[in-house]
């Protein structure tokens, strides 16, 4: 769990200027302006003001740092602003000299303007932030509680955002267990200070100690018994530990308690799609509505409630009605295109998914429409489309690749598919999704040595793939005899996904060629039972053939068959057993 993912982190105006060059400043060959503070030029400014009161050294100074800092030359003009800070008692210089040190990373220059900033200026939030952030990076715990102390009594109101802000930009640092320890420490001096203990509550979450992570924000509610956020965090813990009936008790306690608060009832509805509860969290959204025409938020998030109840039409009157608004149109004429394709209105579906012009189902759209046209078998339509998608979206190009690549592999067009692949990896060397494919098309060839080494790249980076334990297990069990080594890999996806369906397929099938027909008809019927694609079907009904349960394993067939007459699994399955049966 992500303290950014559970609660946004506003930046530090200091943060933004440390993760930028100072601003104005230019290399050589940009425009060249001068640094600024408080947007006019410093020195122009101190000389307007009191044209002799400048010492002519320290003007030297600073008109060396600002040309250094329009250089590049940052070590330079540090030392310049510092010096100048030093003999002239102006914070704004020490301000600069500060944002320097730290955009260069210079621990012991950012310490001293730091301390130098405070002096001149004891009350300024910016440099007590930065003190502190020095500290918690340092690993000084006593300095940071000093420095987060003063920040809690120059700034009490602003205490809980600072200290949001603070963690947030440590926390990519690894340094989590350290900052709760400081947190700790100041709870002790301040407990009364409830943002303490919800900002622990975070940090034990991102610790992975769900227990601790609840007993703290239990103590921030304690103390503010009706916050908003720490309720809301509250109910969070329990989503992420999945227990979704605790959090529901939670949030229709606090939706009834605050009935003025619809961050609660939003929450309530996500809880109860979680819990497949779709008609429960369809209610909702429509109180939501009800009681707000203008929460479109809610309106949208009920079309997508009655689409997964199959409810299309009521689905398509919601997304219609959306349309009147700019903000929503593209994601309302996204989901009509699905509601059509569904009910196989290829033409329609198209014209909807066209008139996404904008935003994150722009792609999307544009990929569908792919798909459908491929599905269709209408392959050179989808070719014209998806021709163009490159120049569009340039950064989706791994993804356009992959879809590439299946516009051939449907096509049977298998080594044209491996071909492209493999040109494409030399752009994107190692890229998991490129490699992961060719994996796939490679089994299909019989290039069993490439399709190995594939899938064994992946692992090497990401050893809890599933999908690549999953096909290099299958594989091996399928197309040799290294049974051992197929087990390895898939005892390895089952205990990260237990109840996937293609998963307990391969397990089941490694378990057939291995000759146990009993464990092995155990995981394909459970395999079947959640996911009846017509593999699993087919590996089922030859299982149960084998096994002497000719008649349940041809009713599985023709059920199959009526859907789906030219699968190939399943015209295997009936080459291999039912021809051979019927002409005895």
């Amino acid at each position: 769990m992500s303290i950014l993912r559970l609660f946004p982190v506003l930046s530090l105006v200091f943060l933004v200027a440390c993760a930028t060059a100072p601003e104005q400043v230019s290399t050589p060959k940009a425009s060249v302006k001068p640094v600024e503070l408080a947007n006019k030029p410093l020195v122009k400014k101190q000389q307007k003001e009191d044209k002799t009161s400048l010492d002519p050294d320290v003007l030297f100074m600073l008109l060396t740092a600002e040309l250094a800092g329009q250089r590049g030359q940052y070590d330079v003009a540090l030392e310049g602003y510092l010096e100048a800070a030093k003999r002239v008692h102006d914070p704004r210089l020490t301000e600069r000299a500060a944002m320097i040190a730290l955009y260069i990373k210079d621990g012991n220059k950012s310490n001293e303007a730091v301390s130098l900033w405070l002096k001149q200026d004891p009350n300024n939030l910016s440099a007590r932030k930065i003190a502190a952030l020095s500290a918690l990076k340092a690993g000084n715990k006593q300095q940071a509680v000093e420095q987060l102390s003063a920040l809690l009594k120059n700034d009490p109101a602003g205490f809980e955002k600072s200290l949001f802000e603070i963690a947030g930009a440590l926390q990519k640092e690894g340094s989590v267990p350290f900052i709760y320890d400081v947190m700790e420490a100041l709870s002790v001096k301040h407990p009364g200070q409830a943002s303490v203990y919800f900002i622990q509550s975070l940090l034990a979450a991102d610790m992975k100690n769900q227990g601790l992570a609840e007993r703290k924000v239990e103590q921030a509610l304690r103390l503010q018994p009706n916050w908003d956020k720490a309720l809301i965090l509250q109910a969070q813990m329990a989503v992420y530990s999945e227990d979704y009936k605790r959090a529901e008790i939670l949030l229709r306690t606090d939706a009834l308690k605050y009935p003025d608060n619809q961050k609660f009832k939003k929450m309530l509805a996500q809880v109860l799609i979680k819990s497949a509860k779709y008609e429960e969290a369809g209610e909702v959204y429509k109180t939501l509505f009800d009681n707000d025409p203008k929460d479109y938020e809610s309106q949208f998030s009920l079309g997508l409630v009655q689409l997964q109840l199959d409810h299309d039409g009521k689905a398509e009157d919601i997304f219609k009605q959306l349309l009147e608004q700019a903000e929503w149109r593209n994601q309302a004429s996204f989901y009509l295109g699905k509601i059509e394709e569904k009910r196989d209105n290829t033409e329609n579906a198209l014209t909807w998914f066209d008139k996404v012009s904008e935003g994150p189902f722009q792609f999307e759209a544009a990929v569908t429409s792919v798909s459908l046209l491929a599905k269709g078998r209408q392959f050179d339509r989808a070719e014209q489309r998806l021709k163009v998608l490159p120049s569009k979206f340039p950064k989706q190009k791994p993804r356009i690749v992959l879809i590439q690549a299946e516009l051939y592999n449907q096509q049977k067009q298998y080594e044209k598919a491996f071909n492209y692949l493999t040109g494409e990896l030399k752009n994107y060397p190692g890229q998991e999704e490129l490699l992961y494919s060719r994996a796939l098309i490679a089994d299909r060839m019989g290039k069993l040595a490439v399709m190995e080494a594939d899938l064994q790249k992946i692992l090497a980076k990401s050893p809890d793939n599933v999908e690549a334990l999953n096909a290099l297990g299958y594989s091996l069990a399928d197309k040799t005899t290294r049974y051992a080594e197929a087990e390895t890999y898939l005892l390895h996806a089952l205990r990260l996904k237990p109840d996937e369906a293609v998963i307990l397929d391969s397990y089941g099938w490694l378990k057939y060629k291995m000759g146990n027909h009993h464990v092995a008809l155990d995981y394909l019927q459970r395999a079947y039972d959640k996911q009846p694609e017509n593999e699993i079907v087919a590996h089922l009904a030859e299982v149960l053939w084998v096994s002497g349960k000719k008649d349940e394993a041809r009713k599985l067939f023709e059920k199959a068959i009526d859907d789906a007459p030219d699968d190939a699994y399943l015209l295997n399955f009936k080459n291999k057993f039912l021809q051979l049966d019927s002409s005895k």
